[in-house]
Order: structure tokens, then C-alpha cells, then sequence
């Protein structure tokens, strides 16, 4: 492989959320969702240059910023995507609690898929909203696979006061990624009962093999994408994303919202790291992908030799392993306490992404290098 992505960075000290909140030093953090890998050199040069120049004023998003994500979306998605239709801001999450301020009212209900992610319930809380979910069920024909329970679905939807649907396209924290045929029937029923649909796309460039990413835009055209380089590419920090937007009337409604919340300026780094992702970085991002898809099968495959009470489930997308641990514990949050204290490994429990549909389940990051991966499992074996 040209990248190593074997290489161990320290990151202890350096203000890190991921490794400088954890209690002791030699905590293994697997919790958080971004990765221990240095970002593609395309963007650690443009970075470079940038900061060489030593003025850091209010930073003007050119054409080329727009150019980068239209021609990254229609060459890898086979997306169109208009100039006009683009609105940038500073991360995924405030450009989700942008969209549901201008699509709803308070004491509406804004529906999602459960578990899942867990900004998701504090970002429609935030403004005002009830979260309604819709549970995931097992598939009927393929073993551990996640699926809409449709009938559910549609039910939730035909309530007069659900007015929003907040989808993970991919998904976090199961894995699924959808296809084009579940896309469409969410979408079909979300326009038989007038349900706006929210889609977060952040994780759609990590997909593993044999699965393709369906950007929501490409079945149903007034869907309102979020989406970012910063979870694909590492590089969360600099905070930048985009919001794409058809309808002139919404996107209008977005971007008054985006100023009223006023997350409407980038900093200097954003826009440079994310047209040095588009436009240099895709043989980065594919080397990335394989190298975390051997990281799952190595996780599998130890699992299934030395920790049998597990049954992890099929990861199609993202970085994040969904795991059911039900046979280990009645309570998973004083199970991942009793593995941060006796193992050292610091994992997600699966209530953090629905109190009832996270039950039984951990989320585990595997997006570090197998050397620590491996250790972070052996740890964990010794303890269950």
C-alpha cells in the first residue's frame, strides 16, 4: 500500500477529545468517531502552505471551494450538483439543527431510524422537537443485517405531527449502508405523508467492498443533504461542511437559519482542506477503505476465536462496529465502565444511540492501526 496507515501517531497532549479525555494514560480510547491516521499529504501540504503565509483574517469560500464538491460528486456518486444549491457552514451537526429549524416548529416530531446517532436526539430536542423512532428490525434473509420495518415506518410518518425525517446515510451505529430500492421507499413514503427528509451523509466516502453508497439526492431530488469531507478525510478539527438544497424556498429558510444560529463564516483551513480532499486525495480515501475492512475482518475473526459471547454485526459502511454483548451484561453502561477500568479500552454503550433499541450493544471505532486494535481486543479477551 503507498499510505501507512500502521504508522502509531501519539496524540496524548496534543488536545484531543479522543485520547486527552480519557481517566488514565494507558486507557485504549475506541469510542469517539474520528480516526488515529495522519490526513492524505495532499491535504497535510495545502495545510502547510497556508499556514506558511502567517495571516489567519475572515476566510472568502471562492469558486473553486464550490467547483471541488461539484465535480467530487458527480465523478465518484454520479451526482449532480448545482453551484446555487450549496451552503456551507461548520460542521455536520449544526448544519442538521439549521435544517430542522427551518422545516419545523416546535412541538413537531421529527422521525428516525433507532439506535442511532446520538446528536441526532439532542439536535431535535434543541430546537424544540419530539424525536420519534422508528426501530430497526433483523432481516429476514440475511444473518445480523439491519432493515426499516416498513410498516412501522409508514405509520410513524402518517402521524399528522411528524413533519421531518433525520436519515444516516450511511448509518452510525449500525453499519448498514443503504441501497438505492430501501432509499426509494423511504422516500416514496415520506412524499405520501408531506415529511420533509434530512439526510446526513458525513460517512458516505467510507464504504466497504462489495456496498455503494446512494446519495439520497439521486432518488428523491428534494431531499436536503448534509454532508462533509471531515469524517472521511480526519480532518473534523477544521470544521467546514455544506448543506445541499434543490428547493430555492427551503434553502432560503436554511440559510436564515444558518445565519440566525451564526455558523455562516469558515475558518482559513476549512475550505483548503476540503479541496485538497476533493481534488487530490481519492486514491487516499480508497487505500483507507481497504485498510479498514481488513481491520473489521481481523476484529471478526478474534471475536469469533476468543471472545464467543460476542456476535458482531456486519459492517457495510463507516468505521464503527455495532456488536451485540447482551450475553455478557444486563446493563451495558456498567459493562463498558467495567472494561475502562479492568481492560483499558474505552468503548461506546449502545444506549447512547437509543435507550431500548441500543440495549445489548457497544460501539466499537476500529479506525487505528490493527497494532492497537489487536492489543485493545486482547485486553478486552482477558476481561470477558
Amino acid at each position: 500500500m503507498k499510505y501507512d496507515f500502521d504508522e502509531i501517531i501519539e496524540r496524548r497532549g496534543t488536545g484531543s477529545v479522543k485520547w486527552d479525555e480519557s481517566p488514565s494514560s494507558d486507557v485504549i480510547p475506541m469510542w469517539v468517531a474520528d480516526m488515529d491516521f495522519k490526513a492524505a499529504p495532499a491535504i497535510l501540504e495545502a495545510i502547510r502552505k497556508r499556514a506558511e503565509h502567517g495571516v489567519f483574517g475572515y476566510a472568502l469560500v471562492e469558486d473553486d471551494y464550490y467547483d471541488a464538491i461539484i465535480f467530487w460528486f458527480q465523478r465518484r456518486h454520479q451526482w449532480t450538483i448545482r453551484r446555487e444549491e450549496i451552503l456551507y457552514t461548520t460542521g455536520v451537526i449544526p448544519a442538521m439543527s439549521c435544517a430542522i429549524k427551518a422545516l419545523t416548529m416546535p412541538g413537531e416530531k421529527v422521525l428516525i431510524l433507532s439506535p442511532d446517532y446520538n446528536c441526532f436526539f439532542s439536535s431535535i430536542h434543541n430546537n424544540g422537537c419530539e424525536v420519534l423512532e422508528s426501530v430497526l428490525r433483523f432481516s429476514r434473509n440475511i444473518p445480523n443485517r439491519f432493515e426499516v420495518d416498513w410498516e412501522d415506518f409508514e405509520h410513524q410518518c402518517a402521524d399528522e405531527k411528524t413533519t421531518a425525517f433525520l436519515l444516516c446515510n450511511p448509518h452510525n451505529p449500525t453499519g448498514r449502508v443503504w441501497t438505492r430500492e430501501e432509499l426509494q421507499q423511504m422516500a416514496d413514503i415520506c412524499h405520501r405523508h408531506q415529511v420533509h427528509i434530512i439526510s446526513d451523509e458525513i460517512h458516505c466516502e467510507l464504504i466497504m467492498p462489495d456496498h455503494q453508497f446512494c446519495p439520497m439526492a439521486t432518488v428523491d431530488d428534494e431531499a436536503i443533504i448534509l454532508n462533509s469531507p471531515t469524517k472521511s478525510f480526519n480532518i473534523a478539527g477544521l470544521q467546514v461542511a455544506n448543506i445541499i438544497c434543490r428547493n430555492a424556498e427551503w434553502r432560503r429558510r436554511i440559510n436564515r437559519a444558518i445565519n440566525i444560529n451564526e455558523v455562516c463564516d469558515l475558518n482559513p483551513f476549512g475550505p483548503v482542506a476540503l479541496k485538497a480532499a476533493y481534488n487530490e486525495s481519492e486514491a487516499w480515501i480508497d487505500e483507507l477503505n481497504q485498510y479498514l475492512w481488513d481491520n473489521y475482518q481481523a476484529l471478526s475473526d478474534f471475536v469469533a476465536q476468543n471472545i464467543p459471547q460476542w456476535k458482531v454485526m456486519p459492517l457495510e459502511g463507516t468505521y464503527l462496529v455495532w456488536v451485540d454483548v447482551s450475553l455478557c451484561c444486563d446493563n451495558v453502561t456498567a459493562y463498558t465502565d467495567k472494561l475502562m477500568q479492568e481492560a483499558k479500552v474505552w468503548l461506546n454503550p449502545g444506549t447512547m444511540y437509543g435507550a431500548e433499541s441500543g440495549k445489548g450493544y457497544v460501539r466499537i471505532n476500529i479506525a487505528c492501526p490493527r497494532s492497537r486494535m489487536m492489543e485493545a481486543l486482547q485486553r478486552i479477551s482477558t476481561v470477558v
